[in-house]
């Protein structure tokens, strides 16, 4: 499938970043504006989660938000093609990911690291094919601990790609254990192959630590501004070292008379990169 020349990818996070789930006041236009940028007929929407696909379509019930073009969800690991409100699923790249952990499943990896000090292993919904998910504790070790988790797949020939993240409001950490070629970056960059889209045309938004490999790599990125001061840092550092500064927008606020927070930081973001995007949602009343 080709899409129109000049088409823009929106890949952008759910919780706390579209969806308006924190602590920090919305912007009122914002949602409504990012609606009529998502319904351009050259505008394609993905979400880009650690949900699966029922509480995403859940949480287009609960917060009005646009039914996305494609969905990537449970952190990378699943790829779907939304038609209507059919989620068609891509198997080519769960069984492109799989192959790092050697044919073993989430049950197996469990019973290699289950007694690693802080674990806890989420709720059966919260699990994948390739996505073994954990709470931890806010200030647990990571350093040591996930060096240890890390020691002990290598040793049963297991790549795995860790990645740690925070729920500030819940003070859990939490830890999903995927396969190595899987994450939030190499899916979008999977989805824009497969559709022909052009990367110089896509821009990804998030707020937290999972979204880290996504916001800090090659493609246009924008960092919404109720992100915390921890993950503002962190993501500078990472696009600094990975040689990606100028592909790291930190959402500012003062924008359209908008805050930054939530899609007010997704559409500063997006007319970074495309300031001509500005006019497909200009009109939308303040």
């Amino acid at each position: 499938m080709s899409a129109p020349d000049g088409a823009i990818l929106i890949c952008t996070d759910l919780d706390r970043t579209l969806l308006p789930n924190g602590s920090q006041p919305e912007s009122a236009s914002a949602r409504p504006r990012f609606r009529a940028l998502a319904a351009h007929p050259d505008v394609r929407v993905a979400y880009v989660t650690g949900r699966h696909h029922a509480l995403v379509d859940r949480a287009i019930e609960e917060f009005d938000i646009p039914v996305p073009d494609y969905l990537i969800g449970d952190v990378g690991t699943s790829i779907y093609r939304v038609q209507g409100r059919t989620w068609l699923p891509q198997h080519d790249w769960q069984q492109q990911i799989a192959a790092s952990w050697g044919g073993r499943d989430g049950p197996a990896l469990h019973q290699l690291i289950a007694d690693i000090d802080g674990l806890l292993l989420q709720e059966p919904a919260k699990q994948g094919p390739c996505k073994l998910s954990y709470y931890t504790p806010e200030d647990w070790d990571r350093p040591v601990r996930l060096a240890e988790i890390e020691a002990r797949l290598v040793h049963e020939g297991i790549a795995a790609n860790l990645v740690w993240s925070l729920d500030e409001h819940a003070g859990t950490g939490l830890l999903d254990v995927l396969p190595a070629a899987a994450s939030k970056l190499t899916a979008v960059q999977w989805l824009i192959r497969l559709e022909g889209l052009d990367a110089d045309h896509t821009v990804c938004a998030g707020d937290s630590g999972n979204d880290l490999a996504m916001l800090t790599g090659p493609i246009n990125a924008v960092l919404v501004a109720n992100a915390t001061a921890d993950v503002r840092a962190d993501a500078a550092g990472l696009a600094e070292a990975s040689g990606y500064p100028d592909r790291l927008y930190q959402a500012k606020g003062d924008f359209h008379g908008m805050n930054g927070c939530y899609s007010a930081g997704i559409l500063e973001g997006v007319a970074h990169y495309l300031p001509n995007s500005v006019t497909l949602w200009a009109d939308v009343d303040a």
